[in-house]
């Protein structure tokens, strides 16, 4: 599948929740250049990665990106004070850069064990280790959760609630239930969310919601399954979807 003209726009087919190896949890084989390619092979127009707490492999991932003739957006999926998982995207590099280093002054200084973790490491969009992260990457940061909408507008992004169907580290299993006053305009569910799970839920009447993959490995990258239709095939006008709530 590839992005065709619709009746209003471009149909973008999308998935914005990947880690690469930079990432404690995700697999050493998941280079951002590995990421690109198997993006284009599942048939997705845009993607973004979203690396837990950090930016790091974002340069390598859009380089790669580009020669596959794949929109990316460079992102992370932040942890928030109250163990929070949201998505972050950005419009380029350099306001996604300085959103990192604002986490990166909140995440504190725990060492990262490989031998517990895994490595963090950085690579280049030929998949050349540049080196290791060794901050742990995978604790909460001090930003609460209330503070992030705000906090990403601001370095022109967007940002929604992970996985808001599971058990751990969700928006609904941590706060108990979805607050409009948060200020997100969508909020993100797993490819194995139940059907009923939004609709059998009062709070979530009315929220609209995507789909991200959230692969820690190559095998969880799957075919493209969600689109989106936007007046150009930009970063800008992603965002612009996003912020409207997918409308």
């Amino acid at each position: 599948m590839s992005e065709k003209e619709g009746a209003r726009g471009i149909k973008l087919h999308f998935d914005f929740h990947f880690h690469s190896c930079l990432s404690p949890c995700g697999d050493e084989a998941m280079t951002p250049a590995t990421i690109a390619g198997m993006c284009k092979l599942s048939g997705l127009d845009a993607a973004a990665l979203t690396d837990h707490n950090t930016c790091g492999n974002c340069a390598a991932f859009c380089q790669a990106a580009e020669a596959y003739g794949l929109l990316a957006l460079p992102g992370m999926e932040l942890c928030t004070r109250e163990e929070v998982h949201i998505v972050c995207v950005f419009p380029d590099l350099e306001r996604a850069g300085a959103f990192q280093e604002e986490v990166y002054r909140s995440l504190g200084e725990t060492r990262n064990d490989p031998a517990i973790f895994g490595r963090q490491l950085y690579l280049d969009a030929d998949d050349r280790v540049l080196g290791e992260e060794p901050r742990l990457l995978a604790g909460a940061t001090a930003i609460g959760v209330y503070e992030v909408p705000a906090l990403v507008e601001r370095y022109g992004g967007a940002a929604w609630p992970a996985h808001i169907d599971r058990s751990s580290f969700s928006l609904l299993s941590n706060l108990g239930l979805w607050d409009p006053g948060l200020g997100f305009s969508l909020a993100e569910v797993s490819r194995n969310c139940p059907p009923d799970f939004v609709s059998g839920r009062r709070d979530l009447r009315g929220v609209p919601t995507i789909t991200g993959c959230d692969a820690h490995y190559l095998e969880q990258i799957s075919d493209a399954g969600q689109v989106m239709e936007v007046p150009a095939r930009s970063r800008e006008a992603v965002l612009a979807w996003l912020r409207r709530g997918g409308a």
